[in-house]
């Protein structure tokens, strides 16, 4: 079946249409996107501008470009894939994500946007010490951006080595590079005016893309989910089982603890996902923000639906085998139904959209951490709050073309992995870091310097060691470091060990360091993250 598909994909590209149609498409989005980011730039004329784009967005055009960061290669390529392997397991994914909007809705949305200005920082370092804070802050911001970047990057090279039939390690470390080069010009030209529309085009294309491939299915399948699922069952090595739970985590007891820490990951981990909460300050009040969520959550729901449906028809028409054998293996299993029901004017759209997709959450992601550096590392600390506005955007600058590289490198080493559980890590990573610091900061009277710094640290180190010595990174078939083992962690996402270490470390660090909260920064606080006076 392996050959099968490469024999496809040379027919494809012997007719000059599979590649031309691809590169054409894919440079037509990107000459739209850098116009629109150029005329965006014109208007950078502030750091307000840069950060939080002057503040100008609805709460319509703000969610639809929340759903553009969210809906990431992970969502397109990793979550189809997951389900047209293991079925009713990869469907968890959705599921998780979809629900952690809600936390997001309730919990931080409105909350966030009335505290801070332009970063996740200004909340957390509110009423506390503001240098040691904001480093922490920072610091997290910046590995929960890398961990993320890894699995936009790694989808990359998945999608290009299945267009054109690339399999040489160089080939596709080549393709990275030239996508980080293009995520950074994004960054350093438009700002966060420039990034929201193309995350606006972008989530547009891409939901245009999923319910367009839905149809098609359905239409295969004479418009019956019946007919759908019974095919997806006959063609799958899994059967009847690809329909039911248990098909990945069923295995035994430590798989199954292994998906109770992958959902807690998921559900926790976007009310801590800085890029999220940035997006907060891109409109002008805490009505907006709420407005985004919901305009957020309806775009996600829709294509959370609609993966479901591409992941069985991917496993009824594509087949496991086939797209386990193609380059990218599971990430090939939108693009290769795509082929499958459309021939390659259809494959050369979707995948189009689905590079468009990794380069906007991408360039989304290295503009938090560059501003996030930029602002409370540079403008904070190093300058103590009195840095030049205009200097201060020149660092968030520079920044980011370093994030870009680091990007790049890591995004190579990390090609080959499920992008969907890539993401699953940078969720545990987010809700291990910042979630039990937020939430203490804005409902928790006592918290003070000492707790805010011990449930960053201690949920952060926690997590990425727990990562580091887990089967993801050696000790198993599909581990990044091949052919040693050195883990002594049994689950593959820490989450469920991490984030509540982090709330421990929090509440322990509030009694260990001593001294009382100031009641009075802690109600300025309160009430302006309530009300929004202030902001």
């Amino acid at each position: 079946m392996a050959d099968h598909t490469s024999t496809v994909l040379a027919q494809a590209a012997a007719t000059g249409s599979d590649p031309v149609i691809n590169t054409v498409i894919f440079s037509l989005f990107v000459a739209i996107t850098l116009y629109v980011v150029y005329r965006a730039s014109s208007r950078n004329s502030s750091r307000s501008d840069y950060y939080a784009a002057g503040s100008a967005f609805t709460g319509r055009q703000n969610g639809i470009a929340l759903s553009g960061d969210y809906l990431s290669a992970a969502s397109f390529l990793g979550i189809a894939g997951a389900i047209a392997v293991n079925g009713y397991d990869g469907f968890l994914y959705s599921i998780g994500f979809l629900v952690a909007w809600l936390i997001a809705l309730l919990l931080v949305a409105e909350l966030t946007r009335n505290t801070g200005r332009f970063t996740m920082g200004d909340v957390l370092s509110y009423r506390m010490k503001q240098r040691p804070v904001r480093a922490a802050a920072a610091t997290s911001t910046l590995v929960i951006s890398l961990f993320y970047m890894l699995a936009q990057m790694a989808g990359a090279g998945d999608l290009i080595a299945l267009l054109l039939n690339i399999h040489g390690a160089f080939g596709q470390a080549l393709i990275i590079a030239v996508v980080g080069l293009v995520m950074v010009f994004y960054v350093l030209v438009g700002g966060m005016k420039g990034t929201t529309w193309v995350q606006i085009i972008k989530a547009s294309l891409l939901i245009l893309a999923v319910v367009m491939m839905t149809v098609f299915m359905f239409g295969k399948f004479g418009f019956s989910v019946s007919n759908l699922l019974s095919q997806a069952a006959y063609h799958s090595p899994l059967g009847d089982k690809l329909l039911q739970p248990g098909g990945s985590y069923g295995a035994n007891n430590l798989t199954k603890l292994d998906f109770v820490s992958l959902s807690l990951a998921l559900v926790l981990g976007v009310a801590g996902l800085p890029h999220v909460l940035m997006r907060f300050y891109t409109v002008p009040n805490s009505q907006e923000a709420r407005r985004s969520v919901v305009w957020a959550t309806s775009c996600v729901l829709v294509f959370y639906l609609c993966t479901l449906v591409i992941g069985y028809g991917a496993a009824a028409l594509v087949g496991t085998k086939e797209i386990k054998g193609a380059p990218g293996g599971e990430n090939s299993a939108a693009p290769l139904l795509a082929l499958h029901i459309g021939g390659p004017l259809l494959l050369g759209l979707i995948a189009a959209v689905a590079f468009a997709t990794i380069l906007a959450v991408v360039a989304g992601l290295t503009m938090t951490a560059s501003a996030s550096f930029a602002h409370d590392v540079y403008a904070n600390i190093f300058k103590r709050g009195k840095a030049d506005p205009y200097e201060e955007v020149r660092v968030a600058r520079l920044t980011a073309v370093v994030i870009g590289l680091l990007s790049i490198i890591g995004g190579i080493l990390a090609n080959g992995q499920n992008v969907a559980f890539l993401v699953g890590l940078a969720f545990a990573v987010a809700g291990s870091a910042n979630l039990s610091t937020l939430l203490y900061s804005l409902f928790w009277k006592r918290f003070n310097t000492t707790g805010t710094l011990w449930g960053i640290y201690g949920g952060l180190v926690a997590c990425v060691v727990l990562v580091i010595f887990s089967p993801v990174v050696s000790g198993d078939a599909h581990s990044i470091v091949k052919g040693v083992d050195f883990h002594w962690f049994p689950l593959k996402n820490p989450g469920l060990v991490s984030i509540p270490f982090s709330f421990i470390c929090g509440f322990i660090g509030t009694f260990v360091g001593g001294g009382k909260a100031d009641a009075r920064k802690h109600a300025e606080m309160e009430v302006r993250s309530l009300t929004g006076i202030g902001t």
